[in-house]
């Protein structure tokens, strides 16, 4: 019986050993990768684009500067321009974190394609940390995919008088119709957005063909229209015929490039 005992403690034993979870202790090398690896973005936006790049490992007590090269079909200056220093980043004494800023240009002509700007990082300024995470040096690249943009697509501030309205929307997936998000600016005693679908006639005039505005009531809701574009700033003076009422007025409201 103590034999048998003894064997069961035995087995017991090197169960529970073989069971016990090894201990896993990063022992570096500590890094510097792009947080994030792509982005897309339509060339009309006209926000600045911020790409961060992070350290992996304590805060150092020294400014460290990564060199980056810049590669991809898309052009400098043409489709993109690079903020600040070009090909480095870099991330103050005392913090994790650096940043590129790069703003896009809008050079739509209605050829609806994309470029690629590739980021890829090359150097560190210390040897306490290395380019990329693992063997493989995963996070070393990053891809900006930059889509092309209809010539009056993108953001608009609309105007009417006075009256203001930022962030209006003007699409298309063919350059020729397109559709803009609000046209209720200071005409009706409403806050509900009013969409509107408008043609580009290709000589910098503009149609809109009869439509019906689902937020009116139907005996208010015809409306039609033209309009002009500057082809070199891009803004747009919209006249919308209020079909539906008595005199059929009209309302003017410009749409000026955010």
């Amino acid at each position: 019986m103590q034999k048998l005992f003894f064997i069961s403690f035995l087995l017991l034993s090197v169960v529970l050993i073989g069971c016990e979870t090894e201990r896993v202790i990063f022992t570096g090398p500590y890094f510097v990768r792009f947080t994030e690896t792509s982005l897309s973005k339509k060339e009309s936006d006209s926000k600045p684009i911020y790409i961060e790049v992070h350290m992996a490992g304590p805060a150092l007590t020294e400014d460290v500067v990564v060199n980056y090269k810049i590669s991809g079909n898309a052009r400098e200056n043409v489709d993109f321009t690079v903020v600040g220093d070009r090909g480095k980043v870099t991330i103050k004494k005392g913090e994790y974190f650096g940043t590129i800023e790069i703003n896009l240009i809008n050079n739509a002509n209605n050829i609806i394609r994309s470029q690629d700007l590739i980021l890829t990082l090359e150097t560190v300024s210390t040897s306490k940390l290395k380019i990329g995470q693992g063997e493989s040096g995963i996070g070393n690249q990053y891809t900006l995919t930059i889509i092309d943009d209809c010539i009056l697509g993108g953001t608009y501030i609309g105007q009417r008088g006075s009256v203001q309205a930022p962030g209006i929307s003007i699409i298309s997936n063919d350059c020729e119709n397109y559709l803009l998000s609000n046209w209720n600016i200071n005409v009706f005693n409403t806050g509900s957005e009013m969409d509107l679908l408008f043609i580009d006639n290709g000589d910098n005039t503009l149609t809109i063909p009869e439509q019906e505005e689902e937020n009116l009531s139907p005996t208010q809701a015809t409306i039609r229209g033209t309009g002009v574009v500057d082809p070199l700033t891009r803004q747009i003076i919209m006249t919308i015929t209020l079909v539906d009422f008595t005199n059929q007025p009209q309302v003017t409201i410009a749409y000026i490039p955010d």
